[in-house]
């Protein structure tokens, strides 16, 4: 191997609020070579996922936090360089967690096999990976949209609810999208062909919504949070279920928002309409991995599930990009390449 120095993203000091560049620091790290059962390979694509917000702080979560000094947490897809495990040969694209940098180590235990003849490698992050496995799992399991009923689906664009959208399309629910832009609102309603899409940044945001939604919510796919879901609260039908993905909005929040205390609207609303609200982690529906993986291959090579990249190049703008994603600037999936896909 020519080059002999992995460059690595770490975790500097913890963020107050927004992260801050300072936060990161760019190091310089050997490259250490496989012993027997693990895989060494190359980072190609370095998935963005606004989960890693969480592991930037210390206090207890669903996961261990990234520890000061270490290497940041993250989902990639690269080639293999070297391998100690039988099931991985040089050359084979793989799927891993193996963080901000240019070169990992991993467990051959811990890998999945990346078919480059199923779909681009990068999907591996994105509609393939765990973001389209977790849009299947907490949609059908918890969501359970029937045909006739209305779908909302906060964050309409990104990795997560342009799945969740389209599956509910397939199922046969009239699907309507929220999200942060005119140019976003556009995308899902006229490429991912969901029936509505509201503008959140609008003033006029809750009478919008309130238009697209004559019916009212049946399945409300939560991923914003705030100010998002004051809107939809009160358009919720009786017996609504709303899978809570994510709460983009208060990830960087640093204490309470100020009153009034909406804690009693909500719990009124939760028992007056006998609503289901249920957070959820991939993780949760392990079991069903496969059959997701397998579904949602055929819907994308049938053509009834798009999606879409945002494709940022360089280890070294990670930081910036994912910062970005918390304010909402990512089109699509966020990913960073790393490195350049191997020709052939």
């Amino acid at each position: 191997m020519s080059q002999q120095i992995n460059r690595q993203v770490i975790l500097a000091s913890r963020p107050n609020g927004i992260p801050q560049a300072n936060n990161f620091t760019i190091a310089d790290a050997p490259i250490t070579a496989p012993e027997d059962g693990q895989v060494l390979s190359k980072t190609i694509y370095l998935s963005l996922d606004p989960y890693m917000r969480g592991r930037m702080n210390a206090g207890k979560s669903y996961a261990d936090p990234v520890e000061i000094d270490e290497v940041m947490s993250g989902g990639t897809v690269g080639q293999v360089i070297e391998s100690k495990h039988s099931g991985f040969s040089a050359g084979d694209f793989v799927f891993g967690y193996g963080g901000w940098q240019e070169f990992w180590l991993q467990d051959g235990k811990k890998l999945k096999k990346v078919d480059p003849q199923l779909a681009p490698i990068s999907t591996a992050t994105g509609v393939l990976g765990m973001p389209g496995v977790t849009a299947y799992t907490g949609l059908l399991n918890i969501g359970q949209p029937k045909k006739g009923e209305t779908v909302v689906v906060a964050a309409a664009s990104g990795a997560v609810g342009s799945v969740v959208g389209q599956i509910a399309r397939i199922k046969g629910a009239r699907v309507v999208g929220i999200a942060g832009t005119p140019e976003k609102c556009e995308f899902v309603t006229e490429e991912l062909g969901f029936d509505a899409c509201v503008n959140h940044s609008l003033q006029d945001f809750g009478e919008n919504l309130k238009s697209a939604c004559p019916n009212g919510i049946d399945v409300y796919f939560e991923n914003v949070g705030g100010k998002v879901f004051e809107k939809v609260l009160p358009l919720l039908n009786n017996f609504s279920r709303i899978p809570v993905c994510g709460i983009i909005s208060s990830y960087n929040a640093t204490q309470l928002p100020a009153g009034p205390n909406l804690t009693p609207l909500l719990m009124r609303n939760i028992l007056v309409k006998r609503l289901t609200l249920r957070g959820f982690i991939v993780w949760d529906f392990v079991s069903q991995e496969e059959e997701a993986l397998t579904q949602l291959s055929n819907w994308v090579k049938e053509g009834k599930i798009r999606y879409r990249e945002d494709i940022v190049d360089g280890l070294e703008n990670a930081p910036e990009a994912f910062m970005g994603l918390l304010e909402g600037k990512n089109f699509g999936k966020l990913v960073v390449r790393v490195s350049d896909e191997p020709a052939g």
